[in-house]
């Protein structure tokens, strides 16, 4: 039996008074049309002072100054990744009697929409981000599972994912798993499902998913090759979907969730393992990680946004300091 108790607090609030200089700072924020784009922009992903400059065609400075106000605003918040810091939208103002101003201020900047080379040129940096990622795997198959190990190795937590799994409620019918990978935890879900689907972008990790499927002699599993808009174009609907150790490979990982809701169907589950943000900047490196994990938050947020609601949560100390999360969230029925 998982004991699965711990609960995400919630970021502490500046109780201040608002005082004119804070509400002027948000107003200031707020009073720019590129500022607001950058905010539009940042609905959707994270991403560093290069990417933003080259993204709106505007000098680093200029784009740091801009950041810089919006930072002081409460409007976006820094994370670093290695030697790069990323910027991306805060869930909530510093403080608490700008709470109304700042949900009203971002729900209407997400009606905004983007002209077509700025989406194109968004589009080309997830590509690229992308094809990082992919010729990672591609050229490094042979030691990626050594390299993963020294993170986080299959065999400690996939039991764990697999109880969790038995824990979720969902019907029995259909599984999407996002990136098998080496394909260790698809016998499992073999066993359980009736059908399922194993999506990958990488050539190299999917022959090695079949090579699991040959050995075991899993005759209900199917391998596609692509991505989770590969999955939408054919139509696929599941009932639970699965990412073990993923979304830190992906581009876009807050978009995939919205992906994501549209190939559950309703009362559908879908069930996240990955890190919890750590500085070990060798992974990028050595594992071809895009993102050094995740802050619990952060998935929330994003599930949220797509229409998830948030079911339990595990948190799992490895014994060389990274921690896994284990998440779960439901698609329910609009009825």
């Amino acid at each position: 039996m998982i004991n699965i108790a711990q609960k995400i607090e919630a970021p502490i609030i500046d109780q201040a008074a608002l005082s004119t200089e804070i509400l002027s700072a948000f107003c200031k924020a707020a009073g720019d049309s590129l500022r607001l784009e950058i905010l539009r922009v940042l609905s959707h992903n994270a991403y560093g002072v290069l990417e933003l400059s080259e993204l709106f065609g505007v000098k680093q400075s200029g784009m740091s100054h801009h950041l810089k106000v919006l930072f002081n605003a409460g409007l976006v918040a820094t994370r670093r990744e290695g030697n790069t810091i990323f910027y991306r939208r805060s869930p909530l103002p510093t403080n608490h009697q700008l709470l109304e101003l700042h949900r009203s201020l971002i729900a209407t900047v997400d009606q905004l929409s983007l002209s077509t080379d700025l989406q194109q040129r968004i589009d080309e940096t997830n590509r690229v981000r992308t094809e990082a990622s992919r010729a990672f795997f591609q050229q490094n198959a042979e030691k990626f599972q050594a390299n993963q190990d020294l993170i986080a190795s299959y065999e400690h937590y996939g039991d764990i994912v697999t109880e969790f799994l038995d824990a979720t409620p969902c019907d029995k019918k259909t599984v999407l798993e996002v990136g098998p990978g080496e394909g260790g935890f698809l016998p499992n879900l073999s066993q359980r499902f009736d059908q399922v689907i194993a999506l990958d972008t990488s050539d190299e990790m999917l022959n090695r998913s079949h090579d699991v499927v040959s050995e075991n002699k899993l005759t209900n599993i199917t391998l596609i090759h692509g991505d989770t808009n590969v999955a939408l174009t054919q139509n696929i609907k599941a009932n639970c979907i699965t990412l073990n150790m993923v979304l830190h490979h992906i581009p876009n990982p807050s978009q995939i969730f919205e992906e994501l809701e549209q190939l559950l169907v309703e009362d559908g589950s879908l069930l996240v393992t990955d890190l919890c943000h750590h500085d070990q900047s060798w992974a990028r490196e050595s594992c071809g990680d895009l993102w050094l994990g995740f802050e619990p938050e952060d998935l929330s947020n994003w599930a949220l946004t797509a229409g998830f609601i948030e079911g339990e949560s595990l948190y799992l100390a490895q014994r060389n300091g990274f921690q896994i999360q284990l998440r779960q969230f439901f698609k329910h029925s609009k009825h």
